[in-house]
């Protein structure tokens, strides 16, 4: 398993583009990889014969624990090594042990109805969102026609079948339960317990890492996916361990907005995409931090002795993705103009929807924004994202009767909320912070001069 990303520690098999026995020559995709940010595709560094796959699709694998084994031609391939080993492989390193089965790992292929292959068994007739549902859903193929290429069968030709409802698993893919269980079977709810009828077992929970059901509750097990796996994992991780402290400021946003509807109309007659709120935003926070740039920082925990101070401003834009919390990152951003930065995060937003988002593109940023506003939030909070020191949470921009002067008069006002660690930045720097912003804000002209 490659080491894909930075904050990878593990990597989910999604889909295996060779077979046992296909010809492999370098620079051939072998297959895609889910990792905390997205589904990637690892290529071959070697040429030779796929002889065999040691992690089959939908099952997890640590860095370093190799996937499959690649015949070069000059003999069988070596047999696996023990799966304690924790060295990464280099180009060159084709084999190792499979992973330690778990509980929550499968100990075959998913059945045929959900991975048939074509061609020969070379290809899979469905899209590995496709074996995803059979899996989950129990789903049965057999009457579907594929649309896709080749006719593979894809998300869209499910739909009549999702509509009517999730048919029971046929017998012929799911096998009857033993009419006597033994008492080490894993099954949950069919080993009557010590003390009681197995009629009790069917509210107990299930074993670790299989789908809960309760029917009292209609409740229904679904699987976690890889992302928000360490999604939970890291932030876990930053709201216990680092001391968060919260600053909170109001803006008067009206020349923001009045600058904003300006701006779009001229953009409109010249055929230039528009603008938003959030890309304004971003444009004022890197020059906020090139005002501040010790907020512009990274601590390594109490091992450390340094703080690092970031001479580069790259603002992460927290991203609502189907599969959970994604944050590209837009390098350099006080370089850019605000039409750039809002082409930049449509892109990576874009991206991020598909699950195409390279390495690069989700690692080394210095400060994230968090908007919210677009739900109608009008305040929250955010957590840190590691290995920065703050992040904004923005709400909403909301008409509110305003004093101005000796009058009141609507007008638009914006919360922001900045959490800071608390190791590294202290209170009065990040009220500073948050001043220069809001007069960026009241005075939208300095954001784009």
């Amino acid at each position: 398993m490659p080491r894909l990303s930075d904050t990878m520690g593990e990597g989910a098999i999604s889909t295996w583009r060779k077979q046992p026995g296909d010809a492999v020559a370098v620079g051939d995709v072998l297959v895609e990889i889910e990792t905390d940010k997205a589904v990637m595709e690892y290529e071959a560094y070697e040429a030779g014969t796929l002889a065999e796959i040691l992690v089959p699709e939908g099952s997890n694998a640590d860095i370093g624990v190799p996937i499959a084994l690649l015949d070069d031609g000059a003999g069988s391939p070596a047999p696996p090594v023990t799966a304690a080993s924790d060295q990464t492989p280099s180009p060159e390193r084709k084999v190792a042990a499979p992973p330690r089965p778990t509980a929550s790992a499968p100990a075959a292929p998913a059945p045929a109805t959900g991975s048939s292959a074509a061609n020969g068994g070379s290809r899979p007739i469905a899209s590995p969102l496709v074996r995803k549902l059979v899996r989950e859903k129990h789903l049965d193929l057999s009457h579907v026609t594929g649309s896709g290429p080749g006719g593979r069968i894809i998300r869209a030709d499910l739909n009549d079948l999702l509509a009517n409802g999730t048919p029971a698993p046929s017998p012929a893919t799911v096998p009857a339960a033993p009419a006597d269980p033994s008492p080490a079977s894993d099954a949950p709810g069919t080993a009557p317990g010590p003390t009681g009828p197995a009629v009790l077992a069917s509210t107990a929970p299930a074993v670790s890492g299989a789908p809960e059901t309760d029917d009292v509750r209609g409740t229904r097990g679904v699987p976690v996916s890889q992302v928000r796996r360490v999604i939970a994992r890291r932030l876990a991780a930053s709201a216990s361990e680092i001391p968060h402290f919260y600053v909170t400021a109001v803006a008067d946003a009206q020349a923001l907005m009045d600058l904003r509807a300006t701006l779009n109309a001229q953009l409109t007659e010249a055929g230039r995409p528009k603008i938003s709120v959030n890309d304004l935003l971003i444009r004022a926070c890197a020059l906020a931090l090139r005002e501040h740039p010790d907020v512009n920082v990274s601590y390594g925990g109490d091992a450390s002795s340094v703080m690092l101070v970031h001479d580069r401003i790259n603002i992460g834009v927290a991203v609502a993705a189907e599969s959970g919390l994604i944050v590209p990152v837009i390098r350099d951003a006080d370089t850019k103009t605000v039409t750039q930065l809002g082409a930049e995060a449509k892109k990576l937003v874009a991206l991020a929807a598909e699950r195409k988002l390279t390495p690069a593109q989700t690692t080394g940023g210095t400060f994230t924004i968090s908007n919210l506003g677009m739900y109608g939030v009008e305040h929250f909070t955010a957590i840190i994202n590691p290995p920065e020191s703050a992040i904004l949470a923005v709400g909403a921009t909301i008409r509110e009767p305003t004093v101005v002067g000796d009058s009141l008069e609507p007008r638009y006002r914006l919360r922001y909320t900045l959490s800071v660690d608390h190791r590294v930045i202290d209170g009065a720097l990040a009220a500073k912070f948050l001043q220069t912003l809001t007069t960026l804000i009241e005075h939208p002209w300095t954001i784009i001069a």
